[in-house]
């Protein structure tokens, strides 16, 4: 399948040299060509340049295409990178969402039952078959929006059997949708009713973990860090037993108070730490020099009415940041990428351009996959989506609530 687009009014988000994330001042370069072209063979990208300047490398790929797109003065951008998500949920929670309205905190809907435990009660009510049927609205949803590659988590079962129905269904997922999608064992999201903490954790390690290794269900582990959740100890034992299972980690931390999450996510090599509406000066000096991305959830802020992550501070220390969605029915109902990309400008005062890479190639990064996808370059895979005619790309994260995109590609095939 070869497919030729053109009359793109801006092609952005090149990576010619071939970066697996962009860090400090080099988030702010967001590399485009005005008035492009673009090739696409077999799923990925082949060729791009100019209408103008490159217009005989164009006529010749264009007779050569199987399909040719005209995107009429829209801009082409590689499809958002979601790192972040719990999109496989049992039904809603606005009773909670009312109750936050009448000033209960969240750590108070998680101690009188709701939160993550009213979450797990719904879900082990529904068969496998339910459940899939059910995240796959919100799977269509995130990819009319410009998802192209996606995180999910399980977290909501807190039994063994309803934690292998979660991840099943998100195997489910990968097999039936032409998403990017990675699964992630999250276990230790809360601990299951009638168990003390310690009993949980070990079911966690012990029974859980076997299990879902023995199936091949899970790309990561995470651990909710945090205060009133697991400790550092507990997060340890918990990572040390997913690498075990080749299962590299990832992190809950710094959302609700100073909890060691970044700490323990360095010390474990964590794949990214997530959430960080907490963090320190001293966490994030702690992540100088590392591989672990922190991840900052805009969204939760806003639904919560928290603090944002300081995102301007960490890029200003050089870091690369990455942003997700958080998409799960108590503290961000919501998947839409471009929203999180809004707020970041928004709220955390991130420009455009750098919050535009945090949603694509950094958040690959925080999924292991920035080789392949949230970047347009040659061999990369062609997930992209092309906008209506807009002035400018921060035309994108101002226009907040405004529908642009228009055509959605994953693996160079037009899905909606």
């Amino acid at each position: 399948m070869r497919l030729f687009v053109k009359n793109i009014g801006t092609l952005a988000g090149l990576n010619p040299n071939g970066l697996m994330r962009r860090k400090g001042a080099e988030m702010s370069e967001l590399l485009s060509i005005p008035d492009a072209w673009l090739f696409v063979t077999d799923g990925v990208f082949k060729a791009y340049g100019s209408m103008k300047e490159d217009r005989d490398a164009a006529a010749s790929f264009e007779r050569q295409a199987d399909t040719v797109v005209d995107a009429e003065g829209g801009s082409v951008l590689p499809s958002f990178c979601d790192s972040h998500t719990h999109l496989v949920f049992a039904g809603s929670r606005e009773q909670e969402f009312v109750d936050k309205i009448n000033g209960l905190s969240y750590a108070e809907i998680a101690r009188r039952g709701g939160g993550i435990l009213n979450s797990a009660d719904r879900l082990h009510e529904l068969s496998e078959d339910e459940l899939f049927e059910q995240s796959m609205t919100r799977v269509r949803e995130i990819i009319r929006k410009g998802t192209g590659a996606v995180e999910i988590k399980s977290g909501y079962g807190l039994s063994t059997e309803d934690e292998l129905k979660m991840l099943r269904v998100i195997r489910r997922i990968k097999e039936a949708t032409p998403l990017k999608v990675m699964s992630t064992f999250l276990g230790a999201h809360a601990v299951a009713r009638g168990m003390s903490q310690a009993d949980y954790v070990n079911l966690v390690i012990d029974e859980m973990m076997p299990a879902v290794a023995a199936e091949g269900l899970a790309d990561f582990v995470d651990v909710f860090c945090d205060e009133g959740f697991f400790t550092f100890e507990e997060t340890s034992r918990i990572l040390e037993a997913g690498s075990r299972y080749g299962m590299r980690g990832k992190i809950h931390g710094e959302e609700l108070a100073p909890s060691g999450g970044v700490e323990v996510a360095v010390k474990h090599s964590a794949l990214s730490v997530d959430h960080l509406e907490s963090m320190t000066d001293e966490d994030i000096e702690i992540l100088r020099g590392t591989e672990t991305m922190p991840t900052a959830l805009p969204g939760t802020s806003f639904f919560l009415n928290m603090p944002f992550a300081p995102g301007r501070k960490m890029i200003g220390a050089g870091l690369a940041v990455a942003i997700a969605s958080d998409y799960n029915p108590g503290s961000t109902p919501s998947g839409d990428m471009k929203f999180a990309v809004s707020l970041a400008c928004i709220k955390m005062r991130l420009q455009p351009e750098e919050a535009i890479n945090a949603a694509t190639i950094n958040s690959a990064a925080a999924m292991g996959l920035s080789d392949r996808y949230g970047s347009i370059a040659p061999g990369m895979a062609a997930n992209f989506f092309i906008t209506q005619p807009i002035p400018s790309l921060a035309f994108i994260p101002y226009a907040y609530t405004t529908p642009v995109i228009s055509r959605v590609f994953l693996q160079g095939v037009e899905v909606c």
